[in-house]
């Protein structure tokens, strides 16, 4: 298996890993190759018949840039109980880490919106746009440091890009997103970001044949702790 995924969690129905950034979770258009399902299924080759051929034994996804905690599917039965329980969002916990431009006016907070693509410009998701789904977004204000914070999100709700879009609409979108970020604030910072600084940090589901909670984590990189 690649170096480069850390297994955090393994028995005979999941397999928990921590994403590093810059890895695509299934292969996709322009990356066919050298993605986290490939890896994982080259460790435990029999996830290649867990779901879809062209997405073995996932459940949830992060964009490509994002780091941190992500659960796969062993069997076919561990597949169906997991895509049931993230799709209906009430027995799965995200919490996230990213650094933003600035803070919300408040240390806590809750943002429901709608969120759907840009009827205009497909590869963009926003708010309030015609078909959105409901997107459910609470964060909390971990530390300021000049013009950045560290900010905790959790989301009750699991749509495309949701962080990324609701930090922008606070009005202080993630450092180093290129789709809804400020790349003049980016270059402005004395470490220019190489990537979104967004990680997801701890992931609770019930287990697919216990159902039992069980809760991950995923150390933050240095990126996200030591960015300014």
């Amino acid at each position: 298996m690649s170096d480069s995924v850390d297994i955090l969690f393994e028995d005979t129905d999941i397999l928990v890993v921590d994403k590093p950034a810059g890895m695509y979770v299934h292969p996709s258009p322009g990356h066919e190759t050298g993605t986290l399902s490939d890896a994982l299924v080259e460790h435990c080759p029999a996830l290649a018949s867990v779901g879809s051929r062209e997405r073995p034994g996932v459940v949830h996804r992060l964009d490509a840039d994002t780091s941190g905690v992500m659960v796969f599917a062993k069997t076919q039965r561990a597949y169906l109980k997991l895509r049931e329980a993230f799709e209906s969002h009430s027995q799965v916990k995200k919490t996230y880490l990213a650094v933003l431009h600035g803070a919300p006016k408040t240390k806590t907070g809750r943002l429901e919106t709608t969120i759907g693509r840009k009827p205009w410009d497909p590869k963009r998701m926003a708010v309030d746009v015609p078909d959105g789904k409901r997107a459910v977004t609470h964060w909390m204000v971990l530390g300021k440091q000049g013009p950045i914070a560290l900010v905790e999100f959790r989301i009750e709700t699991g749509r495309t890009h949701q962080i990324r879009v609701h930090a922008a609409h606070l009005g202080h979108p993630i450092a180093g997103d290129s789709l809804y970020g400020d790349a003049a604030k980016d270059r402005h910072l004395r470490m220019r970001p190489k990537r979104t600084l967004l990680h997801a940090v701890e992931l609770s589901f019930p287990h697919p044949v216990t159902g039992k909670t069980v809760t991950f984590a995923a150390e933050p990189p240095e990126d996200i702790l030591y960015a300014n």
